[in-house]
Order: C-alpha cells, then sequence, then structure tokens
C-alpha cells in the first residue's frame, strides 16, 4: 500500500454522519467539527511521511471525531528521536501481525480506532513507468478503514501525541492487479470495513477468543465496491500537489490498453 491519501476537508460532516444519522447526533457533531473545519487543511494528496492529521472515531470515544497524526507511535517511545524514526515505520500496520509486533499489539487489543477517508493512492507498474490510480468506494461514501492508535507523552517536554496507523491486508482482485510493485512479495490494500462491521472493530477485547473475531474482520473487501481512476503524477516535476485537480481523471495513452484489461477482467 503506498502512503498517499485523499481527503478533502468539506468531507468531514459526511464523515460524521457516516458514522451514525440520528439528528442530534449530527447537530452535535456538526458542532464539534466546526472548529475544525475553520482551521483544518484539506488534503486532496497527501503523503504519510508529512504525518498529516487524519480523521478517526476511537474505540474509547467511538462517537467522537478526532484528529491523529499519521504514524503510530507507541506508548513505550523512548525520546522524540526514536518517536520520529516509528513514526515512519509505522504508517501501515500489517494485519497477520499486529497482535505479534511491539509497535501494535497493545494498541491491536486496547486501542482500536476506524480511520475515515475519501481515498487512497496507488502506484500500478508498467511499461517501465510507475502511474498513481486513485481508489475510492463505488457508492462516493467515505471509507472507513481499520486502524490502530496509541498516545505518547514525551518527558522532556510534556507534549502529548496521538498517532494513527492503518492496518493493511492482501489484496483483493482489483487491488492485486493494480498495486502490482515487482519489488514487493504480495499486493496488498488498507482494510476497508463496511458499516455492519465497524462498531465489531471496536469492540473491547476480554480474551483470545476476542483476538481471533478481530482477525476475522480484516479481510479484503470486495472489489466491485471500489472505483478506481489514474491521476496526474503525485511527485517530482509536474506534480500539482495538495489541490482539487489531483484527483481528477488524468490518461496515460500507453496505459489505455492495460486498463481495459483490468476492467474487462473484473466484469468477468
Amino acid at each position: 500500500m503506498c502512503y498517499d491519501v485523499t481527503s478533502g476537508l468539506k468531507a468531514l460532516i459526511k464523515y460524521a454522519k457516516h458514522r451514525h444519522d440520528h439528528p442530534d447526533y449530527i447537530r452535535s457533531l456538526e458542532k464539534q467539527l466546526e472548529k475544525w473545519l475553520t482551521t483544518m487543511q484539506a488534503y486532496y494528496y497527501v503523503s504519510g511521511y508529512a504525518h498529516p492529521q487524519l480523521m478517526v472515531f476511537t474505540n474509547e470515544k467511538p462517537n467522537e471525531a478526532q484528529f491523529f497524526n499519521w504514524g503510530l507511535i507507541p506508548y513505550w517511545t523512548k525520546d522524540l528521536v526514536q518517536a520520529k524514526q516509528l513514526a515512519n515505520q509505522t504508517l501501515n500496520a500489517r494485519a497477520e501481525t499486529i497482535f505479534e509486533k511491539p509497535a501494535f499489539r497493545n494498541s491491536a487489543k486496547y486501542k482500536r480506532c476506524l480511520v475515515y477517508l475519501d481515498g487512497f493512492y496507488e502506484y500500478h507498474h508498467a511499461n517501465n513507468k510507475t502511474y498513481p490510480f486513485l481508489i475510492s468506494n463505488k457508492n462516493e461514501e467515505p471509507m472507513a478503514m481499520a486502524g490502530l492508535w496509541d498516545e505518547w507523552i514525551d518527558k522532556d517536554s510534556g507534549e502529548i501525541f496521538k498517532t494513527v496507523s492503518i492496518v493493511t491486508t492482501k489484496a483483493n482482485t482489483l487491488m492485486g492487479k493494480i498495486h502490482n510493485n515487482p519489488k514487493l512479495e504480495e499486493p496488498r490494500m488498507p482494510v476497508i470495513l463496511p458499516k455492519e462491521k465497524q462498531d465489531e472493530w471496536l469492540m473491547p477485547f476480554e480474551n483470545e477468543n476476542d483476538q481471533q473475531k478481530l482477525l476475522n474482520l480484516l479481510v479484503p473487501n470486495d472489489s466491485h465496491l471500489l472505483t478506481f481512476h489514474t491521476v496526474q503524477k503525485l511527485k517530482g516535476k509536474g506534480a500539482l500537489g495538495n489541490v482539487p485537480q489531483t484527483t481528477q481523471i488524468y490518461n496515460y495513452e500507453d496505459l489505455d490498453k492495460e486498463l481495459k484489461a483490468i476492467k474487462t477482467d473484473l466484469e468477468k
């Protein structure tokens, strides 16, 4: 999975409504989000290594929108130097090992969250080049991704860091065709949780049976629920940067045949 995402500022209210649709709840969240709407930057394209703030709903406050920096810093981190190193290494957490890896195992049990995004970018390798794709939900609903979070306090400054990692799993059929980096062992994708499974991901952890229940949620979603298109270069010379136009369709003539083949395979 690439460390690039899109999250429009106007989508924050839409994300909040996706959690629950009761009018009183929506009004409460709209009021809560007013301050964020005036201070937060919109992300049409942002690299995870910039550690942007992502909207999350945690197991401790499942109905309250919060904003955590991307790149998990475990509670046991020694100092700021180690914190910066770890944040770059923990943008994603492999579903298969979240209960084993020291950086994630405590969060996997006690600090889980939903990360709400419009979509994510991934690179496709062909013709000795890489082509950026934007993947999103076909129904235009926000993606609720399985996340892990933690809280670390810098002992020197007293500053509290709340951070998050996005859980990934093996790619579905679509992402297997897009995320085809030959240097990787296998194609991956974020765990996108359907609405009926989101609260299960936030359930209390009490025993080993709960561990298996949580792992059972961390599977690739149906390819037919997703839509995709190529976009202009995301990095380097000619890249548009963090602007709305970055999310728009950009056609590469030398990729036309391959795109048609991907679409045909998905229709079978």
